[in-house]
């Protein structure tokens, strides 16, 4: 029996043919990892999610008869400066034990192109440091592969990729149902014994089923996974604009600062504080920043998954509200929307205790065409499953 908190061979195995259900079409499986360098250093995280990479790529590759796979291989590649920003043109592949550690053990041997990666692996693993959704998704629309994005991910997800993830789809597709027939959402948020109403325009839109399983090319998501989400409507059409509107409250550390949000944009900071000041500045210097670009309804919280700290699981567990790019989940905002490719963020603002403690969710209603419904009150779901 392998360690709660590791992978034994026949775990990884049960993972790919659970997570990607391999055909005889699925010839190549590749691992993705970014490195650090003198503008992003390592640290200890990022040092174990290498090696335990590494530990994959080696028990995957000796299992690979029992997959139908032909090929295992690692694609290292520097870190590309920030969260969701496109991938270099060129990674280093390989199929040794070797460990890299910084962006120098590639360098002058980057000589395969991602391109050529995603042609010749159609499942992809990517336990990286920063965030590859975004390009993945992109990618999985142009190449026959499919993908787990794992950012930041560590040894203490591992249960979450033990649970019953037939149960966790269920809900996730109920959930979509919701936002595809939803024009809109109303979440009210307590803070500093206040109230904020936030209404979420959900008009032109339809939601995406993230639970986990990745079956068919053409898709790319986040494991361990078990969410719906979807865009708010972002006003590109000509003469109507986004109806999402009111106060956002996000905490900073022992701060809570207070977004005022109009047609789908932070466009002021109600509050006053140090970190009030640098998200002032910030809307206003990268103003696609300030998108509000996903309203997401997690679910692992009722499968006993305990938050980690870590955004990748923790944004799973309940509701959360991303600001910066959407383009990756067919909205409109991309990284030719922001100034440089290392300002491209999407960046998750998880509504659950243990990341931000002096925010609760009060309710969260949905409205379609039948009327409006009540699917979440005090951070809970109810009259959903």
């Amino acid at each position: 029996m392998s360690a709660p908190n590791s992978l034994s061979a026949d775990d990884l195995v049960r993972l790919v043919e659970r997570v990607f259900q391999p055909t005889v079409d699925d010839r190549g499986l590749a691992i993705l990892v970014d490195l650090p360098d003198d503008t992003k250093p390592d640290d200890d995280d990022w040092r174990a999610r290498r090696t335990m990479a590494v530990d994959w790529r080696r028990q995957l590759a000796d299992r690979a008869d029992d997959l139908g796979l032909d090929d295992v291989a690692i694609a290292w590649y520097p870190n590309v400066g920030g969260n969701n920003a496109d991938l270099p043109a060129r990674a280093c592949v390989v199929r040794d034990d070797l460990i890299r550690h910084h962006a120098e053990d590639v360098a002058g041997r980057c000589d395969t192109t991602f391109t050529n990666v995603f042609d010749t692996h159609s499942i992809v693993l990517a336990p990286t440091e920063l965030s590859t959704t975004a390009p993945l998704k992109v990618a999985a629309r142009e190449h026959a592969m499919r993908a787990a994005t794992m950012p930041g991910f560590k040894a203490s997800m591992i249960p979450a990729l033990r649970i019953d993830y037939g149960e966790v789809n269920r809900r996730v597709d109920l959930l979509k149902e919701l936002v595809d027939r939803a024009t809109g959402a109303h979440v009210t948020f307590r803070a500093g014994g206040k109230r904020h109403e936030l209404a979420i325009d959900l008009r032109h839109r339809t939601g995406h089923a993230s639970g986990g399983l990745f079956p068919k090319n053409g898709i790319a998501g986040n494991l361990p996974s078990g969410e719906t989400y979807i865009v708010p409507y972002e006003g590109e059409r000509v003469g109507d604009p986004s109806a999402t509107e009111g106060e956002m409250p996000v905490q900073f550390g022992d701060e809570v600062v207070v977004y005022r949000i109009a047609e789908n944009r932070a466009v002021e900071v109600l509050t006053v504080g140090d970190a009030s000041d640098a998200e002032r500045e910030r809307i206003l210097a990268e103003p696609a920043y300030a998108n509000l670009a996903e309203l997401g309804l997690g679910v692992l919280d009722d499968f006993g998954i305990d938050p980690i700290g870590e955004i990748l699981l923790d944004e799973k567990l309940g509701l959360h509200i991303a600001f910066g790019r959407s383009d990756h989940f067919g909205g409109q905002i991309g990284p030719g929307d922001f100034s440089r490719p290392d300002a491209v963020v999407h960046i998750d603002r998880v509504y659950i205790e243990a990341m931000q403690p002096k925010i609760a969710i009060a309710s969260v209603t949905i409205t379609d065409p039948d009327g409006t419904h009540e699917i979440m009150r005090d951070g809970r779901y109810r009259n959903v499953w």
